[in-house]
């Protein structure tokens, strides 16, 4: 590992931004994807980074070793909204009128469509940033403390600029990648722009890593590991990169209701209290009950148009082990010239 990645990864040891240390369970997660990727990954390969989501570090490291490193902090919440598609069915309708059986596949592609019809073409210059505000809200689930953040991001378009990013409130500088490094999913617009924008192509640049691909696979052929392995770089994909290229975000809507395990639930809250229709993954690869990379990704109920994420954190041991729920959605973006200069 490069001198910067082992910076790095004792930047993410010591990161704290006010949160509790990771439980057993978490470590032990993340340590078996660490030494997964640490086998599997050669010095030349593009190999998949896995994303992490707040409170993690969203830094690029060498290889596959930031994904394994954040892919276990944080962990799937007990079922509650949405609903999925991919070979599960949903729950029954509740007594909400609002609330409707419907499969992941369906709330997918209608927030696919919905997103063609709304979303705004952007296309930023290399040497400028992409501005965020995202809002975050955790609470304890025992005590039912809750704390609220406002996190802004500078994304340097290129990557070839030093960014300035926030988790939860903490915020720090983001070199630019070198050339031995990169990062998978990638959030650089010029790797973005090249994605494919059907969602069986994504699929199959998701399966090899290697951005687009022309092989002619074939979805079938895609073992259980390799679905799991897509649905976190289609999630990570969706959760870190609030802003892409026109026609992206659709596919990987359609992508992600390809994949087998992904169902909807019904009556999920989101930061604004509004109850819509979530979607979350059940990966048949780890342990029942382990939860799972993703948590839930909340849609309106009618139209499907997506509203925000929740997750779930643990911290602490046996009876000192406690439970956070985070809430969050992006609350407006702009491209602009220069790192914190605001629209």
């Amino acid at each position: 590992m490069s001198d910067r990645g082992i910076d790095e990864l004792r930047t993410l040891r010591e990161y704290d931004a006010e949160a509790p240390p990771l439980d057993n369970a978490t470590r032990d997660r993340a340590r078996a994807r660490l030494f997964a990727a640490m086998s599997t990954t050669s010095a030349t390969d593009r190999t998949a980074a896995r994303p992490g989501r707040r409170p993690v570090l969203r830094i690029a490291l060498t290889g596959g070793i930031a994904a394994a490193v954040a892919a276990g902090v944080l962990i799937g919440v007990p079922d509650h909204d949405k609903d999925g598609d991919g070979a599960r069915a949903a729950g029954p309708g509740t007594s909400s009128p609002v609330m409707r059986n419907v499969s992941a596949r369906t709330v997918l592609n209608d927030a696919a469509a919905y997103e063609r019809k709304h979303e705004k073409a952007v296309s930023p210059r290399d040497d400028q940033f992409v501005y965020t505000k995202e809002i975050i809200q955790e609470t304890n689930q025992e005590t039912g403390a809750r704390k609220s953040y406002v996190d802004e991001d500078w994304r340097s378009v290129d990557g070839s600029q030093r960014s300035w990013v926030m988790e939860i409130g903490h915020g720090w500088w983001s070199p630019p990648l070198q050339k031995d490094e990169s990062m998978w999913p990638p959030q650089d617009w010029g790797t973005l722009r090249k994605l494919p924008t059907d969602p069986e192509k994504l699929i199959l640049s998701f399966l090899h890593k290697t951005g687009p691909d022309d092989r002619n696979d074939s979805l079938d052929d895609i073992t259980e590991q390799e679905w799991s392995d897509i649905h976190f770089s289609l999630a990570g994909l969706l959760k870190l990169v609030p802003v892409m290229p026109e026609g992206l975000r659709p596919a990987a809507y359609e992508a992600l209701g390809m994949v087998p395990g992904v169902r909807a639930v019904p009556n999920q809250k989101d930061a604004k209290g509004r109850t819509g229709v979530a979607i979350t993954y059940d990966d048949p690869t780890i342990p029942s009950g382990k939860g799972g990379y993703g948590g839930f990704f909340i849609f309106e109920p009618r139209t499907h148009r997506f509203l925000g994420f929740r997750d779930e954190r643990t911290s602490g041991d046996g009876a000192d082990m406690k439970r956070y729920v985070q809430l969050s959605y992006l609350d407006s973006w702009a491209v602009v010239d220069k790192a914190k200069q605001r629209p």
